[in-house]
């Protein structure tokens, strides 16, 4: 019985060592060029689409504000009590991480964009400390913001089965994006080992571009 436990136990310990190898072995991200996340290795097709929106101080962000960049973008809006808070302190927290590292950037795309306005941005900005050289709140058309969180980032889990254009947008994924705009990552943004894992991820980037 003793050398049964004791084997089972050198068993469990080696498991635990050949996966904590195996992450630390990853060295390339996989991309993601549709909405049912298949990961493929050898190349990107999917990239994000030409966007334009304007931010919380009343600038444009276009996709040429993160040409080169490596970045993180969600979807949210100001007023909602469930999981956007979370959202935001998670975001907040990739801000402290990497505010000292102008390749990394965030971007955050309200889901209702008749209420947030930017004055309204702006305010949600001062209040949860956003950096906005490093983190764009944006707000714009409802049909050009519903349009990429769908067709560009694939975010609207809903819409996949549904395609009711109408219907209201809530997601809790962050997209890590790659320099080039190819989308190299789906995490759950207000799960903490997830955004560990999404940490992980952008490091493999910097190291791969």
């Amino acid at each position: 019985m003793k050398y049964a436990i004791l084997i089972f136990v050198v068993f469990i310990i080696s498991s635990c060592k050949n996966k904590r190898d195996d992450t630390a072995a990853i060295t390339k991200l996989p991309y993601f060029n549709s909405g049912e996340f298949t990961p493929e290795w050898d190349r990107g097709v999917h990239k994000i689409p030409s966007f334009s929106f304007v931010n919380q101080n009343g600038a444009i962000v276009t996709n040429e504000t993160y040409q080169g960049k490596i970045y993180v973008a969600d979807f949210f809006f100001t007023t909602c009590p469930g999981i956007c808070p979370k959202l935001t302190k998670n975001m907040k927290t990739l801000q402290d991480v990497y505010k000292d590292d102008n390749d990394i950037k965030l971007l955050s795309h309200t889901v209702m964009p008749w209420k947030d306005s930017v004055p309204v941005l702006k305010d949600y900005a001062i209040r949860n400390n956003v950096n906005s050289e490093q983190w764009n709140l944006v707000t714009g058309d409802k049909k050009g913001l519903y349009n990429i969180a769908r067709n560009g980032y694939f975010a609207d889990e809903d819409f996949k089965k549904t395609q009711d254009e109408s219907e209201f947008i809530h997601t809790e994924n962050f997209i890590l994006i790659d320099q080039k705009g190819f989308i190299r990552g789906v995490y759950n943004g207000t799960i903490e080992l997830d955004v560990q894992r999404l940490r992980r991820h952008i490091e493999i980037l910097k190291n791969n571009r």
